[in-house]
């Protein structure tokens, strides 16, 4: 029924949680794993050079390539198949055409359902990707 399975992790522990999800299901129907992270890009005018910007930029992508590998390190054996990928962009935009480009089945995100402007944002995120995939959502209630 599934054959690819997309986690979005933004390095939170909150999104986390939806580790074992994804493993789970993707341990069942033994699916390609991807876990992707989306890089919000620097474009804020600090008064900062250009190439300290890009260097900074290609820091934080360094960092997230490095995050996700270590996890997808935690999972090797468990006999499926674990991609990682690192994107720029607003992050509901670049999951939703992650999953489209690359024929993902279904899609296993964390939400966080809490009143503060960060867990909102984070919520709005999760809302819009759930309204721009025409593919099954498997939402987990972070804790």
């Amino acid at each position: 029924m599934y054959k690819r399975i997309l986690l979005p992790l933004d390095g939170s522990v909150v999104a986390e949680q939806a580790l074992p999800h994804a493993i789970a299901v993707a341990t069942s129907f033994k699916a390609e794993l991807n876990l992707i992270q989306v890089i919000t890009p620097l474009s804020i005018n600090l008064g900062i050079y250009k190439s300290a910007l890009d260097q900074a930029e290609m820091s934080i992508c360094k960092m997230a390539q490095d995050y996700l590998d270590g996890i997808a390190t935690r999972f090797q054996d468990n006999n499926i198949v674990v991609k990682t990928t690192t994107i720029q962009g607003a992050p509901h935009v670049q999951i939703v055409r992650f999953a489209e480009k690359n024929s993902v089945d279904l899609i296993v995100i964390c939400s966080r359902w809490h009143s503060d402007v960060n867990n909102w944002l984070m919520g709005s995120i999760v809302d819009n990707v759930c309204r721009g995939v025409k593919i099954p959502v498997l939402l987990i209630r972070a804790k």
